[in-house]
């Protein structure tokens, strides 16, 4: 049977459809496999080596393969494992997370077994006999090669996790802190939050997949996940306390109340004590492993009971007794705990203490017999006893309580909800000072959970205890007194306690005055305590900033790096920032940020992070006062940037936001100057391109920055096709709203130069601009910045130099939007509007179409269009721009209203483009008819020059007709006379001219 035949014979199908039915199923698994919930990589890798098949396959589509030898078993082999690939995708895609992780061994043999396959099916491809070009058959034996020596394997970090699971089956590992470690191990391996009710929700899915293996009848499968989900339940997270609690007395109650004696077979022959780790000899007894150990290493090989001859090296462990002595042990113990509490509320100290004693050994066993505690309520009972006469029965008491508390949330929720727990707790801070450590190691321990650390600080006089105790010595306890506190930081009702203690003032007399050790002690304190801006403003009053800086200076560079995270922290409030830049700062931080290579790069991220504080604290003078610069040496500032290509991203980025401050700081005019001659553009233009969308955003915000009003010749050397079509691809890809706005930007301020606007054509930028414009209407800082930018952006097509590029922008409905952003832009908006309808407006009386001549019979012919008023031929506003036509005159004239100047100016600019030269009749009429010539006559008076001399002009030519000299002569006559006195030289002449043409002055004055 010829090949061709086999290929159909099963379905009938044409060979053209069973490989356009391959080539779907592979697209299909390419596009699942990035959805995949566990091997992501893999998954992609396969897919990879799988659209590298499509095109041989769609070549093999176009030749006659009806006679291909070989052909049938290659594509019957393709055709099945790209549907296992689709399977398994599929598989993945849906399937739990921890379930799929628990198979991943599985899944990367899978995925290795169908790549092998299809490497092998590829092998059998007849190409040559096809035909096929000599590149495409080297391509298919390089992919071959690819294929066959792929492998996929478990991650490491899975692997670690699989192993931990066997291990803590085999062992039957029942601790909770095991079992809370291996799940947040599985939750970071799988992607998924650490949080209790994420981890319960996916443990729950879990073990859902046992049903399913049981439906499935794959008993081995339910088994292994039985095993798993035994070991996993004991974390804190895979049920509710109310959950456990219920499992523990149910329980419980069935074990009766009185401890049970252990069987004969518990105890060890040689011993005679219950055995721990109950190991079995050749002759098949049963001995404690350490005991039978030492006894072979006394030189006997003879059985202890038998005395028979044993092989030595041969010791099993007895599974099954170990754990019918662990569940003898389990039950006892649990009945004892249950039965010990009523001793604790004993009048007998002794009794009490003794109890106590045992209770604590037990705590310290084992997290199940702690368990069991926190579930038997002893935490409510531990408390009441704080409250003893007896100091010791308070000190066992409170560290019991912290071995509950430690690692467990539901210790430390019952714990809240005990009535004056804390209270409890804090009075044993004011007690000897055995009990003092006791009482703040465990509210240090407490201070980890929300709820009680704000309970913690508001118990009266917790705070200027725990400041007493931090200044007493270098013990432990004052290190966790200073611990407690940074973790109460976090309130400002703590903050504001800590004050009035006099804390901070402490830990400037220490970091000023202390030894190394301790220096560093308060400076991680100043790092990491959660501080007020009022509190920070205080610090630095206080003259904190000496001390650090020498710090910063100091040989350790442990020491550097908290002195520079209390630096970053007070440097965030903008007073700070300008007082540490006029106290010498600065010189510190730059000599850091330069000399520490990346072995520091978090060192070097903290000081670039101060840096940027410092910057941003620029922006924030007070106009009264003398200036404070950051960079004032022109050195100074070509080093910081040149650093920009010597990091890595964080510090780019802050060295980046760092510029954009002082690019808005007073100094702002000679910082861009300085940029533009260090070639911050030719790097900006690079960095447009980078990979860390943070630092192109940042990149991109200073570039827009520089080329406002920038050099235009420096911006003509750096600035080419490529660089633009980069930045048309930010505007139309990035997901970031302000750097989309800078880049708008950047094309708003690019100098107008005819090869801007042409590569701008060329990168499809006119209709993205367009687009914007048509979806701007938002009520958004951002989004509103983002249209401003795209309006001026609009000015590089309305030109009048150049008609084609006027037209192409009309024909795409630029000036319909335009005079609809006069209705609703911003006043930036507006102005830009009008510049670009005024160009437009320009070459209107050019492009107005002559009316025809009628012809003979006229009174048979079709009635004449309509001409315009102010051009006298036919317009159209995308053929002729006419401002009429596209019904803008009005809106112009109410931009006139604005309070801007500049958007004044350019609306007057654009509605004079009416009145020029011979259309001074015609367009004076159409200015009347909208009201705008009051509008002009007011701008006599205006305190912006640009706009009383534009005004002027304007004046001047409509006061030339004798209609409008009559109707608004009169009230022009007061500013005039006005700028006759006021204004300048020009303005002065051209005012009396103008009063003259009113009747107000001769010709021959002095004005002239």
């Amino acid at each position: 049977m010829m090949a061709l035949d086999v290929v159909t014979s099963a379905s009938s199908v044409p060979a053209s459809e069973v490989f356009s039915q391959v080539v779907e199923t592979i697209l299909e698994v390419v596009v699942a496999s990035n959805n995949v919930l566990v091997k992501k990589e893999s998954f992609k890798e396969l897919a990879a080596y799988l659209e590298r098949i499509i095109p041989v396959l769609k070549e093999l589509n176009k030749k006659d393969v009806s006679h291909a030898e070989g052909l049938y078993n290659a594509i019957e082999i393709i055709n099945r494992e790209v549907k296992v690939a689709k399977e398994l995708t599929m598989e993945c895609n849906k399937r739990n997370k921890v379930y799929l992780l628990m198979n991943c061994r599985a899944i990367v043999k899978r995925l290795e077994d169908t790549t092998r396959e299809i490497s092998q099916a590829l092998g059998i491809l007849p190409l040559a006999s096809l035909d096929f070009s000599a590149d495409i058959i080297e391509e298919v034996g390089k992919l071959r090669n690819n294929m066959q020596k792929a492998e996929f394997r478990a991650a490491i970090a899975e692997e670690e996790i699989l192993e931990k699971v066997e291990s803590g089956i085999q062992d039957r590992n029942v601790d909770r802190s095991y079992a809370n470690h291996l799940l947040s191990l599985i939750a970071d391996a799988v992607g998924i939050s650490t949080e209790r009710s994420a981890l319960k929700k996916e443990f729950d899915e879990f073990k859902n997949e046992i049903e399913h293996a049981r439906l499935r009848k794959d008993q081995a499968e339910a088994i292994q996940m039985d095993q798993i989900i035994a070991l996993l339940e004991r974390a804190d997270a895979t049920s509710s306390p109310r959950e456990k609690e219920i499992k523990y007395f149910s329980k419980r109650k069935s074990l009766g109340s009185q401890p049970l004696e252990p069987l004969q077979s518990f105890y060890c022959p040689i011993t005679r004590d219950v055995m721990m780790d109950p190991v079995e000899t050749s002759s098949g007894h049963t001995f404690e492993r350490s005991a039978i150990e030492k006894w072979f290493s006394d030189g006997s090989k003879l059985c202890p009971l038998t005395l028979t001859v044993l092989d030595t090296s041969v010791l099993r462990p007895n599974k099954t007794l170990r754990q019918s002595i662990e569940e003898w042990k389990d039950r006892n113990t649990m009945i004892n705990i249950a039965s010990m509490k009523p001793k604790l509320m004993s009048t007998e100290v002794e009794e009490v203490l003794q109890c106590l004693e045992q209770l604590q050994d037990l705590c310290q066993q084992r997290d199940q017999h702690r368990e069991w505690v926190i579930l038997e309520n002893y935490i409510v009972s531990l408390i009441h006893l704080l409250g003893s006469k007896n100091r010791d029965v308070r000190n066992r008491a409170l560290v019991i309580l912290h071995i509950l508390a430690k690692d467990s949330d539901d210790a430390k929720e019952r714990l809240a909800k005990v009535d004056n727990a804390i209270e409890s707790i804090v009075r044993s801070l004011g007690r000897r000072i055995e009990e003092r450590k006791l009482a703040v190691a465990l509210l240090l321990e407490l201070s980890n959970y929300d709820i009680l650390r704000d309970s913690i600080g508001k118990v009266q006089g917790c705070i200027l205890l725990l400041v007493t105790m931090s200044s007493s010595d270098d013990s432990q306890a004052s290190r966790d007194a200073k611990e407690l506190l940074e973790n109460l930081s976090f309130s400002d009702h703590n903050v504001v306690q800590m004050a009035k203690a006099n804390y901070f003032k402490h830990l400037l007399q220490r970091l000023s005055t202390g030894a190394e050790d301790v220096k560093m002690l308060m400076a991680t304190t100043l790092a990491e305590i959660e501080l007020t801006d009022h509190h920070k403003e205080s610090l630095l009053e206080g003259d904190v900033l000496g001390p650090l800086l020498h710090l910063v200076s100091h040989g350790d560079i442990e020491m550097k790096k908290v002195a520079i995270k209390a630096l970053r922290s007070l440097s965030s409030v903008p007073k700070n920032g300008l007082q540490m830049i006029k106290e010498g700062a600065v010189g510190p931080l730059l000599d850091l940020l330069l000399r520490h290579s990346s072995s520091s790069s978090s060192l070097r991220e903290q000081t670039a992070t101060t840096i940027m504080h410092l910057a941003l604290s620029t922006m924030h003078q007070e106009p009264s006062k003398t200036p404070v610069s950051l960079l004032e040496a022109d050195g100074d500032i070509f080093t910081l940037f040149s650093l920009i290509n010597l990091t890595g991203p964080d510090v780019q980025q802050r060295i980046l936001q760092t510029f954009n401050a002082l690019c808005q700081s007073p100094s702002a005019g000679s910082m861009k100057t300085t940029l533009m001659q260090c070639s911050a553009i030719q790097v900006l233009v690079q960095l447009c391109e980078h990979d860390t969308q943070n630092v192109r955003a940042n990149a991109v915000k200073l570039f827009c920055c520089l080329v406002d009003d920038g050099d235009e010749a420096i911006i003509l050397e750096h600035v080419g096709p490529k660089c633009l079509e980069t930045i048309v691809k930010i505007i139309q890809s990035s997901d970031n709203a302000k750097e989309v706005a800078s880049a708008m930007g950047i094309i708003s301020n690019l100098p107008e130069v005819p090869q801007f606007t042409q590569w701008l054509l060329d990168a499809g930028a006119l209709p993205i601009i367009l687009n914007i414009l048509k979806n701007g209407r938002l009520n958004d800082p951002i989004r509103s910045q983002l249209v401003e930018n795209a309006a001026g952006a609009l000015r590089h097509f309305t030109a009048p130099v150049n008609l084609n590029w006027q037209r192409r922008a009309a024909e795409a409905g630029v000036i319909p939007m335009l005079v609809q952003l006069l209705k609703d832009g911003t006043t930036l908006t507006k102005k830009h509007a009008a510049i670009s309808l005024a160009r437009f407006s320009e070459s209107s009386l050019g492009l107005s179409r002559p009316i025809p001549k009628r012809k003979m019979f006229w009174c048979f012919s079709a009635p004449p269009e309509a001409s315009c008023q102010v051009h006298g031929g036919i317009c159209a506003v995308e053929s002729s721009f006419c401002l009429l036509e596209a019904d803008a005159v009005g809106p112009l004239v109410s931009v006139l209203e604005e309070p801007d100047p500049g958007a004044c100016e350019a609306s007057l600019d654009a509605l004079l483009t009416l009145i020029k030269a011979e259309r001074l009749q015609s367009g004076s009429k159409v200015l009347e008819e909208a009201n705008a010539i009051d509008h002009m006559v007011g701008f006599l008076s205006s305190p912006s020059l640009r706009l009383q001399e534009k005004a002027l002009h304007a004046v001047e030519r409509i006061f030339r007709l004798p209609e409008f000299k009559q109707k608004y002569g009169k009230s022009a006559q007061m500013p005039l006379v006005d700028l006759t006195q006021r204004g300048n030289s020009s303005m002065k002449s051209l005012s009396a001219r103008v009063l003259a043409h009113l009747n107000v002055l001769q010709d021959q004055s002095s004005y002239f």
